[in-house]
């Protein structure tokens, strides 16, 4: 049992290792080739700027406090547009899941929300709620409730049947047979469907600012695109994207600790 445990603890260091070792070459290999394209194209700063000029750029904008702050603007839009929209997402995806009625009459609306362009909308609800944090929130929990709701609803629809007799058949509660067999069940599709929503949440909280802010990551893309400064929007849309890894990597670490279970099932099989 213990040469069996400690297997289980090497298996993902080793794959987490792997995986970062990958990560370094391949940002290794696109800055390389970024800096090659400047040099042979030879291209004006503020069409191209080079990889050591969006350095400067991000040290200066580091140094002076500028890129904090809209860093932290647009991470609290987005933390906090991800939590109202996959907790609701999620709720009613259970719903949805449990009556095929309910289904039928909300998902006409549904799909009509998912055929408009967050982008089309953006600025009706900017106009609605004001150029404040709300409607940045709200345009990020829009964009992430699509797929966390169908992935919530899959998920749970792939619970199998004979699992859920065998729980009514061992007389267990409806709380028991959500917690016990619903939830673990339907983990793996609905932590797919939060991997997805997390990166959602950047652009959602980006096409926000951009539509009309005077904070955040999308209000600075929109100053350096005012005044040429092409470095500051590298600067930015880089920084965007860091973060979005970011979030989907905390989503892929709890993903790893909660389906521990089926990697230890692979073992014994």
């Amino acid at each position: 049992m213990r040469m069996a445990g400690t297997k289980q603890n090497t298996i993902p260091s080793n794959g987490g290792l792997k995986r970062l070792a990958y990560l370094v070459v391949s940002l290794a290999a696109g800055i390389l080739l970024w800096g090659l394209l400047t040099r042979i194209l030879q291209l004006p700063a503020f069409i191209l700027p080079s990889p050591s000029l969006v350095w400067q750029r991000f040290l200066q904008s580091l140094g002076d406090g500028q890129l904090i702050r809209h860093t932290l603007a647009t991470l609290y839009e987005v933390v906090a547009g991800l939590l109202i929209g996959g907790l609701t997402a999620t709720s009613l995806g259970y719903l949805l899941a449990k009556s095929t009625t309910l289904e039928k009459l909300l998902s006409p609306y549904l799909v009509a929300s998912q055929s408009i362009p967050i982008v089309a909308i953006a600025p009706l609800l900017v106009i609605w709620f004001g150029p404040g944090i709300f409607s940045k929130i709200l345009i990020c929990s829009l964009i992430v409730f699509f797929p966390i709701l169908i992935n919530t609803v899959v998920g749970l629809r792939e619970v199998p049947q004979d699992l859920r007799d065998l729980m009514r058949t061992l007389k267990a509660s409806p709380f028991q047979t959500f917690w016990k067999l619903e939830v673990p069940a339907a983990l793996p599709i609905y932590l797919g469907g939060l991997r997805v929503g997390a990166t959602l949440s950047v652009i959602g909280a980006v096409v926000g600012e951009l539509v009309g802010a005077d904070r955040g990551l999308g209000f600075l893309i929109n100053v350096g695109r005012g005044q040429y400064d092409t470095a500051l929007v590298f600067v930015a849309v880089l920084t965007l994207i860091i973060k979005a890894m970011v979030l989907y990597g905390l989503v892929l670490l709890i993903e790893t600790r909660l389906l521990s279970w089926q990697s230890w099932r692979q073992e014994v099989h």
